[in-house]
Formats: structure tokens, C-alpha cells, sequence
């Protein structure tokens, strides 16, 4: 498989290549591109050679999201960054994967997978529009990493009650009652947790259906909502969802 880098960091860069060589002895690593005023050139003249490239988000001179405005690409991206938000602008342009830096050699892993596996599925050469449906089945985040102390852990998403804000801080909650502050806007969550099982009820919370123990019938027709672990105050369905919540609350959404 021939691989593109664009990364403007050369420790990354080289971490990238090193762990790619690890996955597969037979990957050869074409170019390293550091700017988009290099990558724009290099891909309209050389991309048929190219199975995959990766992405960094933020570049020396710009966002790598402007090269899709740029030219057309036709082959397979995973983005690199280390930031989260630019999640949901990723996979608006198909990218095949997100991966958040410092990136580890299983979450690279993982995401060559997915690619032999959409590869294998298609069984033919792949491009972006061939991907259209595929990249229609979002994954989305098993697990969040929290800081305890010098400890970091790791928190599966099937055990996370609940997402909140307080002030500018947004914390998890597990279900056995433990909260942790994250590094994440409410924003981003949303894009990152499946829509089946966490609803955003109003600009504080997002919920997991298995944390919801009551719904009431509550003022000028919202909801409110009784959780479990209990979470001190009200937990109230805004107005205008309370239609959309309750068919996702019925599985409908």
C-alpha cells in the first residue's frame, strides 16, 4: 500500500511512518507534505499512485480541510489531530477515520483495518465517492480517557451515564455515581457518542438512554427527567425537543 503523509510536525511525521512500517512491512510511505502550498500540487499531479493519505487537520498554512475545496481527492483520508473538534468537519469531506494525537499504534491499527475491511467490502479500487455509503456506518468512540491525579484511565462509553456542563467545564458521569472533568465541548460529544443510545436534552446535557429511570410530564409541556446515578437538580427536556426526544426515547430517532 502507498501512503501520503501530511503532517507539518516531524516528530509526528516520523512516529506515523515508523508505526505504519510496524502494521505492514510492504507500506511505502510516497511523500511527506508539510503546507498545503506543497500538498495542493503534489496530489493534483501524483494521487493516482496513492492508496491513502493521512491528514493533519491543522497545517503551517492553513487547515487541510481547504485542499478538498482546492481539488478533487479521489483516495481514502485519515485525519490526525489533537484536537477534537474538527471531528464532524472530517467526515463531512468521507474521510475513513479521526484519529486524536498523540496518535497510538492500536488506534492505527484499527483504523488500516476498517480500510482492508471497506476495501474488502467494495472489491474494487477505492475512491471517496465509493466510500459515500460505507462512511454512512459512523463509528463512534468505546471509550473516553480521564485524568485522575497522575493517573489516566480509561472510561468505556457503555458505562458513561451521562454528559454534563458546568460553566465551561463539561464532566462524565459513570454509572456507579464517579464523575470526571473531560477535555470536550457538548458540541463535539455529539458527534462522537451514538445518536441511538445519548440524546442532548437541552445545553447541558447529553443522556444515555440506560441512565433515564422516569420521565414526568412537567411545566408549559416539557419533560423532566429522573436519572440514574441521581444528579443534583432538575434534568428538564427543552420545549422545543420534546417531540424529537420522545422518539428517540421510543427508538424512533
Amino acid at each position: 500500500m502507498k501512503v501520503v503523509l501530511i503532517e507539518d510536525e516531524p516528530l509526528a511525521a516520523e512516529k506515523l511512518h515508523r508505526y505504519l512500517l510496524k502494521c505492514n512491512e510492504d507500506i511505502e510511505v510516497l511523500a511527506t507534505l508539510t503546507s498545503l502550498e506543497a500538498a495542493v500540487p503534489w496530489i493534483r499531479d501524483h494521487q493516482e499512485s496513492v492508496d491513502l493519505f493521512f491528514m493533519d487537520v491543522q497545517l503551517s498554512d492553513g487547515l487541510s480541510f481547504e485542499l478538498f475545496a482546492q481539488i478533487e481527492v479521489k483516495k481514502p483520508v485519515i485525519f490526525t489531530t489533537a484536537f477534537d473538534e474538527f471531528a464532524i468537519d472530517a467526515f463531512k469531506v468521507n474521510s475513513i477515520d479521526y484519529l486524536l494525537k498523540p496518535v497510538t499504534f492500536t488506534d492505527l491499527s484499527k483504523a488500516l483495518t476498517k480500510l482492508k475491511s471497506m476495501r474488502a467490502q467494495l472489491a474494487q479500487p477505492m475512491n471517496i465517492g465509493d466510500l459515500a455509503t460505507q462512511l454512512g456506518k459512523r463509528t463512534y468512540k468505546d471509550r473516553f480517557l480521564v485524568r485522575i491525579g497522575n493517573h489516566i484511565h480509561s472510561v468505556p462509553t457503555i458505562d458513561i451515564a451521562y454528559f454534563y456542563a458546568e460553566g465551561r467545564d463539561v464532566y462524565l458521569k459513570r454509572s456507579n455515581g464517579k464523575k470526571y472533568l473531560i477535555e470536550y465541548t457538548l458540541e463535539s460529544l455529539e458527534g462522537l457518542v451514538d445518536p441511538k443510545l445519548f440524546y442532548r436534552t437541552n445545553r447541558s446535557f447529553i443522556i444515555g438512554i440506560h441512565a433515564i429511570d422516569d420521565v414526568i410530564v412537567y411545566s408549559n409541556r416539557r419533560l423532566k427527567l429522573n436519572l440514574v446515578p441521581k444528579m443534583d437538580g432538575e434534568v428538564v427536556v427543552s420545549r422545543e425537543k420534546v417531540s424529537q426526544f420522545k422518539q428517540w426515547f421510543e427508538g424512533m430517532g
